[in-house]
């Protein structure tokens, strides 16, 4: 018959028990509630949303919004987004625009890594993580992408990651320059940048490859007005 704690204690001894995994470290950052941006580039909002091409391959679109204007930063595609790619995207934003005070993420692997709170911390940019389980403590982005999803994902088909780029592209100028939102006062994000560009702490200026009034968008964003 064996020694049950002559067995136990060699098992101890040699490390042979089977080690415990240990939970994954939380991100430090901001988690008080923010108060309502009243100044572009005050804060900034991000999130991911995710599609196929025709081929079945994931691809993966990074969303980054000003809070106040609504405007869409970037609508980066790529099949794979990592923090590195992350803090990329974001270190060009703040070259055009200028450092935000604030950035509001979910608590992603790929926004909790090393990579983007070193980013950060050098910046000077408090991030500022939505509790676990809470979506709609990010829900300016949250609900901009779900219009992306509905409105345009959803009812195109990509041949390729290129197309998709391009496309998604022009998607957000059309909404940066054409589309007038009723909490802006029925103006565009660009049209209220530009109006309140005192407030503004980048550089960036408007994006103007939609600008034209005879593009065949305008007639969407007259008849938002009529019905507004």
């Amino acid at each position: 018959m064996h020694n049950i704690k002559k067995i136990h204690r060699i098992y101890k001894e040699e490390k042979l028990q089977v080690q415990r995994r240990k939970g994954r470290k939380k991100a430090l950052g901001t988690r008080q509630p923010l108060p309502k941006p009243d100044s572009v580039n005050q804060v900034w909002s991000l999130d991911f949303v995710s599609d196929s091409l025709s081929n079945g391959r994931r691809f993966r679109v990074l969303g980054v919004m000003d809070q106040c204007s609504r405007e869409y930063l970037t609508t980066a595609a790529d099949t794979s987004m990592p923090g590195l790619r992350v803090v990329r995207e974001l270190d060009k934003l703040v070259q055009i625009r200028g450092r935000p005070k604030v950035i509001v993420s979910d608590n992603g692997p790929e926004l909790t890594c090393k990579a983007v709170l070193i980013w950060a911390d050098a910046q000077g940019i408090d991030w500022h993580y939505i509790q676990p389980g809470k979506p709609q403590q990010n829900g300016y982005t949250e609900s901009l992408n779900g219009k992306m999803k509905d409105e345009f994902l959803n009812e195109h088909w990509f041949s390729s990651l290129q197309e998709a780029q391009t496309m998604i592209e022009a998607w957000r100028q059309d909404y940066n320059n054409v589309r007038p939102h009723s909490s802006l006062g029925y103006l565009t994000p660009m049209e209220f940048v530009a109006g309140n560009g005192a407030k503004k702490s980048g550089g960036m200026p408007p994006d103007t490859s939609l600008t034209d009034l005879k593009h065949p968008s305008n007639i969407n964003r007259r008849l938002y007005l009529k019905l507004g």
